[in-house]
């Protein structure tokens, strides 16, 4: 119980640091997506996207920790292999995000699936969240 603790706390927090980080890499990518914002507008409104985009992220996270120190993984290269993994089977989502999503459809963002800007803000925030995740998952 204690490990699958420890491996859901440090994805909680690796996904902490990749929250923090998002204004540098929107910098980096020259995009306005934001991961919690891509989630929390979807559930909630306006007003409430942050805390609940910030909670999803956060949850998502956790569960990523814990199924990766489950499947065996440590250390920051294959955390941050793993979370590139993820990143590309869940790529397609962003279609029904590109119909749906409130910032797509009202023009705030482009859409997103076919956008390099949101690609490599991904890709980044992926590295970011599993060079976090490797450094707090070591042995």
């Amino acid at each position: 119980m204690a490990r699958t603790l420890r491996a859901a706390a440090a994805g909680a927090a690796a996904a902490g640091v990749w929250a923090a980080a998002e204004p540098g890499l929107r910098r980096f990518s020259h995009s306005p997506h934001s991961e919690p914002r891509l989630v929390g507008r979807m559930l909630a409104p306006e007003r409430y996207w942050f805390p609940v985009g910030l909670s999803v992220h956060v949850l998502n996270g956790a569960v990523f920790g814990v199924v990766f120190d489950r499947l065996g993984g440590r250390g920051m290269l294959r955390a941050v292999a793993a979370a590139q993994i993820e990143n590309a089977c869940l790529w397609p989502t962003l279609l029904v995000f590109d119909a749906l999503h409130p910032d797509v459809r009202d023009g705030s963002w482009p859409e997103l699936f076919g956008d390099r800007r949101v690609l490599v803000h991904e890709v980044a925030g992926h590295v970011v969240f599993g060079v976090a995740l490797g450094a707090l998952l070591r042995d």
